[in-house]
């Protein structure tokens, strides 16, 4: 019983709440993004995954927002201080949640007293129990990374240099994609790249997107067909220089 308007119409609610991707989000440097699009008998779902660097996070994260008419393992009243605290957040966030996953295994790679710095002669670091070996230079220039200080490597930098040769290591893992999706769903669409409004104007809602326009009519027809965009794709994240910058 869902149309497009409907799907639409909860996704901007989301941006008005401030609870749908902003990219150029003044606390996050932006590496790398994913949108999938899932379809059940009675029940449409999103999925966008955001990996970047917080310095108030302290570590590098994965965000998957999570937008549906149906949200499996939902945070649990155990969780809140209150039942009515628990209620709140259920009646602001019928149809969404958002959930962190940390790709890094451990932080000793993260300098002591710059914690927005790489560690010196950092070799190698674990990334969801693989071994991957830091950039060199020449891996810096050809991702189109210009490091802000030559003498050292900032964590975001190092983000998005890993988000060029690891894509699938640093965002989400099936698991994680797929951990809220209602039973029975499939997959209609997985995106890389697309064409994000810039919601931080409040003018630019999703309902006005041309991406989430066609994705809500491929989730009601059930048609990936449905989705032939015609503008280029921004979501990179040369595309929104505002990032981390406060």
């Amino acid at each position: 019983s869902w149309s497009e308007n409907d799907i639409l119409q909860t996704l901007d609610a989301c941006a008005e709440a401030f609870t749908f991707p902003m990219l150029d989000n003044g606390y996050v440097y932006l590496a790398a993004t994913r949108l999938a699009a899932f379809r059940s008998a009675d029940d449409w779902h999103i999925t966008i995954e955001v990996f970047g660097f917080s310095p108030r996070a302290g570590v590098p994260d994965t965000c998957v927002y999570n937008f549906g008419s149906n949200l499996n393992n939902r945070q649990r009243r155990e969780d809140f201080v209150s039942a009515d605290a628990y209620n709140e957040y259920l009646r602001l966030n019928p149809n969404n949640e958002m959930q962190f996953f940390m790709p890094f295994d451990d932080d000793d790679w993260i300098d002591t007293q710059d914690g927005e710095v790489v560690a010196a002669n950092t070799k190698s670091l674990s990334v969801r129990g693989q071994t991957v070996y830091v950039p060199d230079l020449s891996h810096y220039r050809e991702s189109g990374i210009d490091l802000s200080r030559p003498s050292e490597v900032q964590i975001f930098e190092l983000c998005r240099a890993l988000a060029a040769s690891h894509r699938d290591l640093v965002l989400a893992s099936k698991a994680e994609r797929e951990r809220m999706i209602p039973q029975g769903a499939e997959m209609l669409l997985l995106l890389d790249d697309w064409h994000h409004p810039d919601v931080i104007d409040l003018d630019s809602k999703p309902s006005g997107n041309e991406t989430f326009q066609q994705i809500a009519r491929v989730l009601t027809e059930r048609d990936p067909g449905c989705y032939a965009p015609t503008q280029p794709s921004n979501t990179h994240w040369s595309n929104w220089p505002d990032g981390g910058l406060l």
